[in-house]
């Protein structure tokens, strides 16, 4: 009987780095930069939601269906983008400031081409 002999230790089942390489290419409070999308936050906001989600390959109905659906959704567009951050980080933006940190989102996609 043959005996198995491992020489490799496994690795991290990390895909791509944690830590982005740029930063948002707008600021959470450069809303009135782009009218389009302040204009969909503050009238359709449940559109621009569905919008959003299907954009990043997420079911349209997650933002409204998962607790914490858009810090999960901000954390997602991050790492699709390499964008700088952290997920306590998206954390406060969604809390605190939701209006604001969905709009910074749509025109990042926007600003990604998706």
């Amino acid at each position: 009987m043959a005996q198995v002999v491992i020489t490799s230790q496994p690795t991290s089942g990390l895909v791509a780095p944690v830590d982005g390489n740029r930063e948002w290419s707008s600021g959470l409070f450069s809303c009135c930069s782009d009218c389009k999308a302040l204009l969909c936050t503050c009238c359709c906001l449940p559109c621009l939601l569905c919008s959003l989600s299907g954009k990043i390959h997420e079911c349209s109905l997650m933002p409204f269906c998962v607790p914490g659906g858009l810090i999960a959704m901000r954390a997602r567009l991050r790492t699709l983008g390499g964008i700088q951050g952290s997920i306590f980080k998206d954390c406060l933006a969604v809390t605190f400031c939701e209006p604001c940190a969905i709009c910074q989102m749509s025109r990042e996609m926007d600003s990604m081409g998706l």
